[in-house]
Parts: structure tokens; sequence; C-alpha cells
């Protein structure tokens, strides 16, 4: 009988978490010229990158297209015309860094600038590169698939200096606020965190995902993972104290609000997302509506945010206050 009473009050237990949980359908969705692979907000500007050779400039205010920034068509390995996948973006005063795919498998990485796009690291030198941001307007960072991050100086067109992360294949990293330290993600669930001025290796965050992060992300002193093995893990940074929300699907995609109090990650297979008070570790929100695998989440302030998919529709949702 007292079995029965603790299993009756687990139920009732969950029952009333999910009764707590607001489900939400988009408010607003912006349609971009093709999947989404990458997204950003830089100055009330949404900046899309697509598997069409184009980045996608939004306003946010008007919830307009106001550009489209198209980069040069590539040849795949039979020699075919074909289109651009764009794998990141990222934007500094008025410059836009671009990485795109390259002819035949390899990669670009372009500065948009003034309306010309000016090649930075061109697909002839076969670097498979992952991903690439800028550190400040005269340095860049980016990864290969292989895991070495490079710091790049634009000025001297050098390399300050390449690190090996793991033997373990490249799938993400961060910054945190202030852009003085990186965290790294792998197949391994192992990430790796070094300072970005000289590439210094600070420590490792062990033992919570179990397979390959998909995609990392750093708030204050709060990181975020997607894991394969549908855990995201929510590490503080100071500490290493950690905890994990477990998903019954692959979890692609996580996000961590302005203050870290808020996160969000990709949490079933209807695509839909599920946000959550990373103190109380509370469900609060499922946003429903994507239609395909989920790519990208951001979160423009405590209560407004964007989910994009390999789909050409980037939903928008407004949270409700719930006193957070």
């Amino acid at each position: 009988m007292k079995t029965f009473k603790i299993v009756l009050l687990v139920v009732f237990s969950v029952l009333s978490l999910q009764a707590n949980i607001n489900i939400l359908k988009s408010t607003n969705s912006f349609t971009t010229s093709g999947g989404v692979t990458d997204m950003l907000i830089k100055k009330q500007k949404l900046y899309v990158a697509t598997t069409n050779s184009t980045i996608d400039i939004f306003d946010i205010n008007t919830k307009e297209k106001i550009k489209q920034i198209t980069i040069p068509k590539i040849k795949d390995f039979i020699g075919d015309t074909i289109n651009a996948k764009i794998y990141s973006v990222d934007v500094i005063d008025d410059k836009l860094l671009i990485l795109s795919q390259g002819n035949k498998g390899g990669r670009n990485i372009f500065i948009y600038k003034n309306e010309k796009l000016h090649t930075i690291i061109s697909d002839k030198k076969r670097q498979f590169i992952a991903k690439a941001i800028f550190l400040s307007k005269d340095k860049i960072l980016y990864s290969l698939l292989s895991n070495q991050l490079f710091l790049y100086d634009l000025k001297d067109q050098k390399i300050v200096y390449e690190r090996q992360a793991s033997q373990s294949r490249f799938s993400d990293f961060s910054l945190n606020d202030d852009k003085s330290k990186i965290i790294i993600a792998d197949e391994s669930g192992v990430l790796h965190e070094y300072q970005t001025s000289n590439g210094k290796f600070i420590k490792d965050y062990k033992y919570q995902n179990l397979d390959n992060v998909y995609q990392v992300d750093w708030k204050k002193n709060k990181i975020i993972t997607a894991g394969q093995d549908r855990r995201s893990v929510v590490y503080n940074a100071t500490n290493k104290n950690a905890y994990y929300k477990e998903a019954d699907f692959l979890i692609y995609s996580c996000a961590l609000s302005p203050s870290a109090k808020l996160a969000g990650f990709s949490s079933d297979e209807f695509n839909n997302v599920t946000i959550f008070n990373t103190l109380t570790k509370a469900d609060l929100y499922k946003l429903t509506g994507s239609k395909m695998i989920i790519t990208n989440i951001i979160f423009l302030n405590e209560n407004e945010i964007f989910v994009s998919s390999d789909d050409s529709k980037i939903n928008y949702y407004k949270l409700e206050n719930k006193g957070f």
C-alpha cells in the first residue's frame, strides 16, 4: 500500500509539472531563401545563413527582409554547378564574416564589406573549416573538422596560434560574454575551455554528455549543450557543477537567454523546443510549429525567441511572463 501511494505521488507530481508547461505557437515567422544553417542578432537585425548561397538580413522590428547577400555558386566533386552552403556567419561593425562551402568540398572564408566579397581563406587551401567567428575587428577564430582551433590575424594575414583541442571530431564552439574564453564541443562529449588571446588550455568539462555534443552555448557563468545522447547539460563555468535535462529524441540545438536564467533545447521528434528555468530546472514552455530538424535557437531577450530548422521558415515566439 505504501509503495502504491509513492507511485501515485510520483505520477501526480509529473502531471502537475506537465500541467504548468505552456504550449506556445509562433506569433510570427520569417521566410528565408533556403534551409537555415546559422543565425545571429546584431543591432535589431537578424542575419540568417542558408544552404542556397545566401545570407538574408531581416529588420526585427518590421519583420521585413531588408537585404540579401549572395556568394558565388561552386563546383561539386563531379563538376556540376551548385549552390554553396553557408556554414556560419558573424558580424562586427560594418563587416560580415562568412564561412561557406567551396569547390569540390573545400571551404572559403570571406569578409563582406562595402558590397564586396574579400577572400580571407580560399578553398584551394583544402582546409575543412567548420565554424568561424570574429574575435575582434582584426582577428578571427576558426575550427577545422579535425578539431584544430586557429586564431588568425586579418591585418598581418597570418596564423597567431593553432591548438589541437582533442582527437575527436569537432562539433561546435561558443565564446563567453567578453570573448576572453572559448568552449569547444566535439563527438566525445567532453567540453574543452581555452583562453582566446593566447590559446592556453584552461580545463575540461567531463562525464555528463556521453556522446557527440551537437551544439554548445555560453552566457554569464552557464554553459549548455545539445547532445546526441539525448541530454542537454547545464554547467556552472565557475565551479563545473552540472545537471542535465533528458529528452526522448536526439537534442540537436540549444541556447541560453542573455541572463542565463532561461534555456531552450530541441526536445522531441516533433521538432518542439522546451524552455526551462536554469535555476529551478522547471520546464516552462514548449514551442511548437517547426516542421523540420531544429538548427538554431536564439534568445533576443528574456521574452522573445527565434527558432530555425532545416526548412526556410524561422519561427518567432513571445513568452508570457511567469515571474522569473
